[in-house]
């Protein structure tokens, strides 16, 4: 059967609705993504393959969000990408400026920076919390939308997948706590300075785009909506259009009526 679609002509065989037949074993694939990224960040002993892994398990929700296929969640995964590279790129630059005192990404390198290095860590708990999804920050945004979207189709999933939220505060507080509290070494005291102005430049205004993209959520989003409604768009209309063009299901008694008719 043939059928216009946005002014184009379609068959009904070649629908592209493969993206939707196959989008429960991609959000599965996604959730233990979400899941198993949190469980290896958890355990790793190296600053950066931490945070690394860290970001596979935040990737995750955009998955979950995107095939979802709807528009909480298509603005959730965008408001993601945008969000979770802001945190994390700040996080790798935070690690780069301890690397850059203590020369190790060890965890067990470190204890104590909080006190010789004060801005140094209030910079990285931050961060560290606008990873995790504090409200008031910027991942809180996205991943909220990601599991509201993807509740409307896959509630019990989505359960599973806000274990990642909870996980990611785990890994996340347990590595702040290695490394900045309890009792600093003399060695690492004396070779621990805190922030200086080049490094106020280039951390400063990443935490400040956090705090923006967290609280006046609607000079992005609205973008972002508008934006993902107009793909959103012939999504739906493909949806329509199928269900007005299916076959009428004929009951066996009328089927049998017509036979022998």
């Amino acid at each position: 059967m043939q059928r216009d679609i946005g002014g184009q002509r379609g068959d009904d065989r070649c629908e592209p609705n493969a993206a939707h037949e196959n989008a429960w074993w991609i959000n599965i694939l996604a959730i233990i993504g979400i899941i198993y990224g949190a469980l290896v960040a958890m355990v790793q002993p190296n600053m950066k393959k931490l945070v690394a892994y860290s970001s596979v398990s935040h990737l995750g929700f955009v998955v979950l969000g995107i095939f979802s296929f709807t528009q909480q969640g298509f603005d959730g995964a965008v408001y993601q990408m945008l969000a979770h590279g802001i945190s994390t790129g700040a996080l790798f630059l935070l690690v780069g400026f301890l690397y850059d005192r203590r020369h190790s990404l060890d965890i067990d390198a470190y204890g104590g920076v909080a006190t010789p290095a004060p801005w140094l860590s209030t910079a990285f708990m931050i961060t560290m919390l606008a990873s995790m999804g504090l409200p008031m920050l910027s991942n809180f945004i996205g991943e909220y939308l990601v599991l509201q979207g993807s509740s409307l189709v896959y509630f019990r999933w989505t359960v599973f997948a806000a274990l990642g939220s909870i996980l990611a505060a785990c890994y996340l507080l347990w590595l702040y706590q290695r490394v900045f509290f309890g009792k600093a070494s003399e060695d690492l005291t004396h070779h621990m300075p805190d922030l200086d102005f080049r490094e106020y430049a280039i951390i400063v205004p990443l935490i400040l785009l956090m705090l923006w993209m967290g609280t006046y959520t609607q000079s992005f989003l609205a973008p972002i909506s508008s934006s993902n409604a107009v793909l959103l768009g012939p999504i739906d209309a493909r949806r329509e259009i199928h269900v007005r063009t299916a076959p009428p299901r004929i009951a066996p008694a009328d089927r049998e009526l017509a036979n022998a008719r």
